[in-house]
């Protein structure tokens, strides 16, 4: 029997070498955003195990997708990220997207309403509808829905730190659309850890927020089944500067966290594990990129299995959510980035993603104009409809360089998780800030090799030319915050206020008790009680996260 690796070295050496020694290899190049330096050519292993590694889609350990038929059956969900100015704004928008094909919403919040203030907070001042949608009640809530039946749609919200509220402000309006909780489809983020390591978007800290999102696991196992109560978030990991490894790493370590934290309240991981998905970026790198996907999926799968003991196929599944890198895309030659937006899109295509946004070519610039999002959108169409990438389930299964990337990538992400154990997890591995250093470093390393020309940026660091940018620009009109106080002061004029207090005083009460805030945060939404005034509540009785007091 001939021996592979013994071939391997003997082409090397009578082959490889004499041309190698004619034309050197390019300086700087050949390895992965991980340091996975990568070989000329790949060869199977022997002692691989095909089924064991791979299976067949739909089966454990899904390296080869969730469903057996993947886009044979149906595509995955088209999103744009969209969410800017008032509730009204950003419903034009979304009836935009509709029309030219979307097929689900992604709500992007301002950050007053993602740390948990109304508009008309002196901490609001300036941020009003800036970098999403300004949300402050219930009829905000109901006029960014306003003739979009929420029976129909599926919707995607970027919150976290207060996504109990958000959750139950959208509750809220399908109710009074006539729609059941039971029919909602959609995601809310609500992953905190990665607030404290990446994103910055916290109020609470750790143990109450803990709280709020168990709290959240259980209300919608009973009344909410076919929502996802979290999307562990790995995209804000990538774009603070990691590395594909870390970013597989860290997110899995995080839902860790949050499995064991529902199974300690009591919840059952073979039924609130099917409400779990994951959001994970697309970056440059597109063999690697497709391996990551396919490498998540079968470490997930066996974590849920082998540590948490689920049974429950659909528990070990990962579903997730990809993004196109926000921070490759560059301010110089901004067409450019329509390019590398398609090439990503195509890896997290060809990585089995569920769903996926694509971003806009001028987002480097300023909020996405519609001419933008309108081309951003139809690059996932012509992938999923001309490309013919589509047609076939998990078609690069099988390449001696991708099977290779992913065992690597699932072996040096597991390890990982084992340093994170030893810390004593996610939390505690936080607050002694390894997880922030970890990715600080790698951000480093990435940006020296920039500055010295070994990762080529192009348009930035070569291929660079002198131009004027002549791309129109969005700009929220700065009277929208000023519209927003006036509609703020009319509420607050027109409601019952003794029922508000009364309210956020049962808020209190049971914020210090154990009992399951949903249903309370739902009526106090019903009755005007705003998003500032839930927060200011709790803000009372959990107080407010320092990382100072951590790190």
């Amino acid at each position: 029997m001939t021996n592979l690796n013994d071939e391997k070295k003997r082409w090397e050496t009578e082959t490889l070498k004499p041309v190698t020694d004619r034309f050197p290899e390019r300086k700087g190049l050949f390895t992965t955003s991980s340091g996975e330096q990568l070989d000329p050519v790949y060869l199977p292993a022997e002692t691989d195990s095909y089924l064991e590694k791979l299976g067949f889609p739909g089966e454990y350990p899904y390296t080869r997708g969730v469903q057996p038929t993947m886009y044979r059956g149906r595509l995955w969900t088209m999103r744009q990220y969209a969410g800017y100015a008032t509730a009204e704004e950003s419903n034009r928008r979304y009836k935009f997207l509709l029309e030219q094909g979307q097929s689900g919403l992604s709500v992007a919040f301002d950050l007053p309403t993602q740390i948990g203030y109304d508009a008309d907070d002196s901490m609001a001042l300036g941020e009003v509808g800036k970098v999403g949608v300004s949300i402050s009640s219930l009829h905000d809530m109901a006029a960014l829905f306003r003739d979009i039946p929420l029976d129909k749609v599926s919707t995607s919200m970027t919150i976290n730190a207060p996504a109990a509220i958000l959750l139950a402000m959208y509750i809220a309006v399908a109710k009074q659309q006539g729609v059941e909780p039971s029919k909602l489809r959609g995601t809310i983020q609500n992953d905190i850890l990665k607030e404290y390591i990446a994103r910055g978007t916290y109020i609470f800290p750790p143990g109450p927020s803990m709280r709020l999102i168990t709290d959240i696991f259980a209300y919608c196992n009973e009344r909410v089944p076919r929502w996802n109560t979290i999307s562990i978030s790995g995209y804000h990991i990538r774009e603070a500067g990691s590395t594909a490894v870390q970013e597989v790493a860290f997110t899995l370590a995080n839902g860790i966290a949050y499995v064991q934290a529902a199974i300690d309240a009591g919840l059952d991981v073979n039924e609130f594990g099917e409400q779990l998905s994951f959001f994970f970026n697309a970056h440059n790198n597109f063999l690697e990129e497709i391996a990551k996907f396919r490498a998540a999926r079968r470490l997930w799968a066996r974590i849920m299995k082998e540590r948490f003991g689920a049974a429950n196929p659909k528990a070990m599944m990962m579903k997730f959510h990809t993004q196109t890198g926000g921070s490759t895309l560059t301010a110089q030659q901004p067409q450019n980035n329509a390019v590398r937006v398609a090439i990503q899109a195509l890896a997290a295509v060809l990585g089995g993603t569920q769903s996926l946004h694509t971003n806009s070519a001028d987002e480097a610039l300023s909020l996405p104009t519609e001419g933008a999002v309108q081309a951003a959108l139809r690059t996932q169409q012509i992938i999923a409809h001309e490309s013919g990438v589509a047609d076939s389930v998990d078609p690069l299964a099988g390449s001696y360089l991708i099977e290779s990337l992913t065992d690597s990538i699932e072996t040096q992400a597991g390890q990982l998780i084992t340093q994170i154990d030893e810390l004593g997890g996610a939390l505690k591995a936080i607050e002694a800030g390894f997880i922030n250093r970890e990715i600080q470093e790698a951000a480093y390393r990435y940006q020296q090799a920039v500055e010295a020309g070994d990762q080529i940026v192009v348009g930035l660091n070569a291929f660079t030319v002198e131009e004027d940018i002549p791309m129109e620009q969005l700009r929220v009109d700065p009277a929208i915050e000023v519209q927003q106080h006036e509609r703020l002061s009319q509420l607050r004029a027109n409601r019952d206020q003794e029922q508000v207090s009364a309210l956020c005083s049962r808020l209190e009460t049971a914020a210090r008790g154990s009992d399951n805030l949903m249903p309370l945060l739902i009526e106090c939404v019903e009755n005007d009680v705003t998003l500032g005034e839930i927060c200011h509540t709790l803000r009372g009785v959990f107080g407010e996260y320092h990382p100072e007091q951590f790190l």
